[in-house]
């Protein structure tokens, strides 16, 4: 079976439950940017340590799941419950309290991971709005609407957290080669 159906070519596709609409379309829309979501997670998933890169593969397998209730929302099989947005929030607020985060705006690209985590967080917002379209027109899973939003803020998190690591990593760096040129001169 090729991989190709050619249906694409005249502007549509199919969602789930064999209904075909417009490649503009909302829902299409909506995929498409949970979609390019999880491509931006995978690519911060590089970098991150052996913690972070499990609870993003999870977050991943959300996505899909999330995805899926979308493409087809009859199936209540894809719905989600609180459970997974409140490990979000339980997460978000260890994260927040392990360090001194700043409380002004904050300019992007600390380090390459909290760079690439700060274009999810960026894509999980526009999810957030793509959702709220979906979720208007042709109605949407509450919670999988609410665990995008949480999502946003986890990713937010976790990046200002990168480069509060890395800030800390240089600052050791320089006060060991300090001690070390102190050490030179005795």
């Amino acid at each position: 079976m090729n991989i190709y159906t050619k249906h694409g070519d005249r502007g549509t596709t199919s969602l789930a439950n064999g209904m075909s609409v417009s490649k503009s379309d909302d829902r299409i829309e909506l995929l498409g940017t949970i979609d390019e979501l999880n491509s931006h997670i995978g690519l911060a998933k590089v970098l991150a340590d052996a913690s972070l890169k499990e609870r993003l593969s999870h977050i991943q397998r959300n996505l899909m799941q999330i995805m899926a209730g979308v493409a087809d929302p009859r199936n209540l099989d894809y719905r989600f419950t609180q459970d997974e947005t409140s490990a979000l929030e339980k997460e978000i607020d260890q994260i927040e309290s392990s360090f001194p985060r700043a409380k002004e705006f904050v300019l992007y690209g600390g380090c390459e991971l909290s760079a690439r985590l700060d274009v999810a967080r960026a894509v999980a917002r526009r999810s957030e709005r793509r959702f709220r379209k979906v979720e208007q027109n042709y109605g949407a899973d509450a919670k999988a609407m609410q665990y995008v939003n949480r999502l946003s803020d986890y990713l937010y998190m976790c990046a200002r957290y990168a480069d509060y690591r890395v800030q800390n990593e240089k600052t050791d760096q320089i006060q060991d080669q300090v001690v070390r040129n102190i050490m030179k001169g005795l």
